[in-house]
């Protein structure tokens, strides 16, 4: 599973951003506008990794950090319109990639594939 996930990983449209910084986009995209504390939490990171990871995002147009309406001393990070092209984009590479592979696998291979993940979901939900 964990090769799996890094070579699909792998399929991106930009070699410019790293993972850690997609998966940033990707709560953006799922949660809203969030702090940068919060986006450490939620992605398991110190503080100060977040913050360099914003940081190289915003200079590179995909997030804009603007304060926070309820409390002045916060700021909000949230997505550009280049950060979802950059995140749908991506997403594409990654769907067509997958379809592609199980295009090649015979039906009982991907029925059987379709249990597993249902099994591996059941697991991971416990």
């Amino acid at each position: 599973m964990a090769r799996a996930s890094r070579r699909l990983r792998r399929e991106r449209s930009s070699e410019d951003i790293t993972d850690g910084q997609y998966a940033v986009l990707a709560v953006l995209d799922r949660r809203g506008p969030s702090s940068p504390s919060a986006l450490a939490e939620h992605e398991r990171v110190s503080p100060p990794s977040m913050t360099r990871t914003v940081a190289c995002l915003a200079s590179s147009g995909l997030v804009v950090r603007a304060g926070d309406p309820d409390d002045g001393r916060r700021a909000l990070v949230d997505l550009t319109d280049a950060g979802r092209h950059h995140l749908a984009d991506t997403r594409r590479a990654r769907s067509g990639w997958l379809a592609a592979r199980l295009a090649e696998l015979e039906p009982s291979q991907r029925a059987t594939l379709a249990e597993a993940a249902a099994l591996l979901t059941a697991l991971a939900e416990r």
